[in-house]
């Protein structure tokens, strides 16, 4: 894990177990009682292969997620919010529900789908959890 202390209260996490950022933002962003992710795609972290399909895509992005939220010891029953992005909403709305309902517990978090031009990727997931051991 990185952190990143330069303003108190808010600190970056990272982590080698999930794809490095392409751009200028932090994989994760610790504040108070929160953990802020940047969206997630299904890159592997090691290969930088992608899942063909909308299932193995999606459990992909759920396992960088969760290497993530390990990183600041939580688990995804810590999400208590989810913002979802799919290319192709009709076409793959029922596959990913079905893969992301068995990574999460009731009560599921609260969650925001939606359809996005994603670059050569079917599904990017960014999420709030909540740290209760701030």
């Amino acid at each position: 894990m990185t952190t990143d202390s330069s303003r108190p209260g808010r600190h970056a996490i990272t982590t080698a177990g999930a794809p490095a950022p392409i751009g200028g933002y932090s994989q994760g962003i610790a504040a108070g009682p929160y953990l802020f992710t940047s969206g997630f795609g299904p890159q592997d972290p090691v290969t930088g292969e992608l899942g063909e399909t909308i299932d193995e895509q999606t459990h992909q992005v759920l396992a960088n997620l969760s290497a993530l939220l390990a990183t600041d010891g939580l688990t995804l029953d810590d999400v208590v919010k989810a913002t979802v992005h799919l290319q192709d909403v009709h076409r793959d709305f029922a596959g990913f529900d079905q893969v992301y309902r068995k990574y999460f517990s009731d009560p599921r978090p609260a969650r925001t789908t939606v359809g996005s031009e994603l670059m050569g990727i079917l599904v990017e997931i960014d999420v709030v959890a909540l740290r209760r051991n701030t």
